[in-house]
């Protein structure tokens, strides 16, 4: 396939390919959901405790409609290079992303697995110079908001759903649409490095992440402010994790060793630490 017609991941994002050193010769390949980057390390070393064996471990901590872009492509382009990786476990944050997978051919049906759980909150510059309170105020006209691409990442959908269960589709409409003609909704490619970039240069207003990413960001020492949704617009029952192996994994025991490692307690306990909302793994 010609180097135009493939996804192309952005040229300052090695952050999220990890050990790209060892990518064409891994003992395992992971493409999981970009927002479990803070605790994909820990993660990663967990397992290689359980596992000694599997001492090579690439992995991409990239939105995951843009991971799933390079499955169905076969590849990406990376700094004007084409990288040629083959994933043995991908991971998302909608169910939507597996349905996709099925219908490729790339996993059986059914063949995906429910993870862990999340929530929305809404990250302000210290001193919230905008007053924000509400998911409403991200209608005003003069708002503006760093706001996921739904081109490539999942939580775009579960944002959207946040600002329709609040205001309507008018709300919907107003940030996804007109906000984004005048130059008041600026979309990220890579929403969990960028917003946060953006909020503490104060070049947006707000900007919805994961409650996850606000932990991280504080234990960065970033200065910021948060609003709480609350409990019945945050999307906590409703946003689900799913992971699964490809058909064709290059290394398909390891990547059954690494899914029910992530799905046990001791994986779970990890992500709790992190703020992730787990799940039993029975």
């Amino acid at each position: 396939m010609d180097k135009k017609d493939l996804p192309i991941i952005p040229s300052d994002r090695a952050d999220d390919l990890h050990n790209l050193e060892i990518a064409d010769s891994p003992d395992l390949v992971l493409f999981m959901a970009g927002n479990q980057f803070m605790a994909m390390g820990e993660i990663v070393s967990a397992f290689q405790r359980q596992y000694p064996d599997i001492k090579r471990i690439f992995y991409e901590t990239l939105p995951p409609g843009l991971e799933l872009k390079q499955i169905l492509s076969g590849s990406a382009v990376f700094r004007d290079r084409i990288l040629d990786v083959h994933p043995d476990v991908y991971s998302s944050v909608t169910e939507k992303g597996m349905k996709t997978l099925e219908e490729s051919g790339h996993i059986n049906r059914g063949d995906y697995h429910l993870y862990l759980h999340n929530r929305l909150t809404l990250m302000v510059p210290a001193g919230n110079p905008a007053r924000i309170s509400s998911v409403t105020d991200l209608g005003r006209d003069n708002v503006r908001i760093s706001q996921p691409d739904p081109e490539n990442e999942d939580i775009a959908f579960h944002i959207m759903d946040m600002y329709r269960q609040a205001g309507g589709d008018r709300l919907v409409r107003r940030i996804m649409e007109e906000g984004r003609a005048d130059g008041t909704t600026l979309f990220t490619v890579v929403h969990h490095r960028e917003t946060p970039l953006r909020i503490t240069e104060k070049t947006v207003d707000v900007g919805p992440v994961w409650a996850t990413e606000v932990i991280h960001a504080r234990s960065s020492g970033l200065e910021f402010d948060v609003v709480e949704p609350g409990a019945d617009l945050d999307q906590r029952d409703k946003t689900n994790y799913y992971i699964c192996r490809l058909k064709d994994a290059p290394h398909p025991d390891n990547a059954v060793k690494f899914i029910d490692f992530i799905r046990s307690p001791s994986a779970q306990e990890i992500y709790k630490k992190y703020g992730f909302l787990p799940i039993s793994s029975s």
